[in-house]
This record gives structure tokens, C-alpha cells and sequence, in this order.
């Protein structure tokens, strides 16, 4: 438990960071269950539409350092990568 001013001060600092951290994570993971949806459905223009919306998401949140830009850049790589194994 927090016992200085300063420390209780940081906790509430790093639960309101932790609560606005997970809102985006679990809002970027819905998108690419979005698009994963799309894919199996075999919509492709659906897909694409999805896969527009996660990728802004996507790098939004890579942007803010919740996720590293590697991951992010691997996430829509194989999101695409599936969008195109649909047509083919």
C-alpha cells in the first residue's frame, strides 16, 4: 500500500493509465476478430472493409507504445495476407 502522498498519487496515475490501456487493447483485438470473422464468412469485400478499420486501430495503438510496432506490423501482415488467400 501507498504510504507518501506522492505514491498513492502514482498508483491512481497507473490504474487510470491501466484501465484506458486495456479499453484499446481489448478494442484492437475486436477488430481483428472482425476481420478473422470476415475471412471465414468468405466475404472478401467485407474483409477488406474490416481490415481498413482494424489497421487504423491497429496502428493507433502501436503508436501509443501498447503494443510495439513489430507486433503490430505482424498482425496486419497476416490479416492481409489471409484477406488475399480468399480470392485465391
Amino acid at each position: 500500500m501507498a504510504n507518501t502522498n506522492q505514491a498513492r498519487k502514482r498508483a491512481r496515475q497507473a490504474d487510470a493509465r491501466n484501465k484506458h490501456n486495456s479499453s484499446l487493447r481489448s478494442m484492437m483485438r475486436t477488430a481483428i476478430k472482425r476481420v478473422r470473422q470476415a475471412i471465414e464468412s468468405g466475404d472478401q469485400a467485407k474483409a477488406n472493409e474490416a481490415f481498413v478499420k482494424a489497421t487504423s486501430i491497429i496502428d493507433r495503438v502501436a503508436d501509443k507504445n501498447i503494443i510495439h510496432k513489430n507486433k503490430a506490423a505482424r498482425q496486419k501482415s497476416r490479416l492481409s495476407a489471409a484477406i488475399k488467400a480468399i480470392s485465391a
